[in-house]
């Protein structure tokens, strides 16, 4: 993918991320812990080679229960060392899921709750990575690009190469759906697929921003984030610009659908994303015909890097940071390797 680098005039360490699974470690930290009581069974598991979805379905194999009634925070890689949550639906008893023994699981805490866990009920993911065969400097490189993107606004919050398929004609394909000329007969598909190309037109969007000097910038008409709030339009952007740099509000980009939040009508932001429909040949009523498969939402443009450590180990570094629910490592390791 041809993304622009945020620290272009920071030399990257090179090297390969990802030599094992095991150079790829993620910790989701919570939003909330189980409080010991209610219906629902919370699992805290370690797995590794398998996707999110393939643990949920091994979990409701063994007990009895339907994949699609597990609660799950968020999807974590394949190919890496991966904890998280998932709830268990009742009649499930602790006793039987602490007893459990499944392939590339490994329970490490269950507790009582009242509710399901639902999509983004996360605090952060903590990351520790390792990356071999880099540079001599590799440490100084990666703490001074690390330190660059912990400042706010942050790091580019791009979406990577995983969302488009092996192929990457995955957004190709979602457009062609949007424009009527082919609906897959799996529901699922189409859904992945016109996600595909609202993750593309979101990137061109950021692209644009980069290129034109925008990236912490804030616009007539933007739609912005409140860090820990909601989403609010700009009615000054005199004001709430200093805001952005002081890391107390994020730019978001657009989702396209026809429930997303839009910038002012008639604004210099609403023109700016008009015309990234307009490139890719469409416009914002074309979403109306895929509304059931999805709706469309802003997207925080920047990620926030938290608590970033660098150490050198025997043949590369091992880089430590957190970032927030829903974001890619990647985009942030790719900065740092370039």
């Amino acid at each position: 993918m041809d993304l622009p680098y945020l620290t272009v005039d920071l030399p990257g360490i090179g090297g390969v991320l990802r030599t094992t699974p095991e150079d790829f470690f993620v910790d989701e930290e919570p939003a909330y812990l189980p409080s010991g009581e209610g219906d629902h069974v919370y699992v805290r598991f370690e797995k590794c080679g398998i996707t999110t979805q393939m643990a949920v379905e091994r979990f409701a194999k063994a007990l009895h229960v339907k994949d699609r009634d597990i609660g799950v925070a968020g999807m974590k890689d394949r190919h890496a060392v991966t904890r998280q949550w998932i709830s268990l639906p009742p009649p499930t008893q602790v006793d039987a899921v602490k007893a459990l023994v499944l392939e590339d699981i490994a329970i490490l805490e269950v507790g009582k709750h009242g509710n399901k866990l639902r999509t983004g009920h996360v605090r952060s993911n903590r990351f520790q990575l390792r990356v071999r065969g880099v540079r001599e400097d590799a440490v100084q490189r990666a703490r001074a690009i690390l330190e660059r993107l912990a400042k706010p606004p942050g790091a580019p919050n791009w979406y990577g190469e995983q969302r488009f398929g092996r192929d990457g004609d995955n957004a190709t394909r979602g457009r062609a759906i949007v424009m009527g000329e082919g609906f897959p007969r799996d529901r699922k598909l189409a859904r992945l697929l016109v996600s595909s190309l609202q993750s593309e037109l979101f990137n061109q969007w950021l692209i644009a921003r980069m290129a034109d000097g925008y990236y912490a910038t804030v616009l007539e008409g933007e739609v912005l984030h409140k860090i820990g709030g909601g989403m609010f339009t700009t009615e000054d952007p005199v004001v709430d610009g200093p805001r952005l740099t002081a890391g107390e509000v994020v730019l978001t980009g657009p989702m396209f659908g026809t429930t997303m939040r839009q910038p002012a009508e008639h604004s210099v932001a609403a023109a700016r994303e008009d015309a990234i429909l307009a490139a890719a040949g469409l416009e914002r009523g074309a979403f109306a015909t895929v509304r059931a498969l999805a709706e469309g939402t802003r997207r925080d443009a920047t990620i926030t890097v938290g608590e970033p450590q660098v150490i050198g180990i025997d043949d590369g570094i091992e880089v430590t940071f957190t970032l927030p629910g829903g974001t890619y490592a990647t985009a942030v390791m790719r900065e740092v390797m370039k």
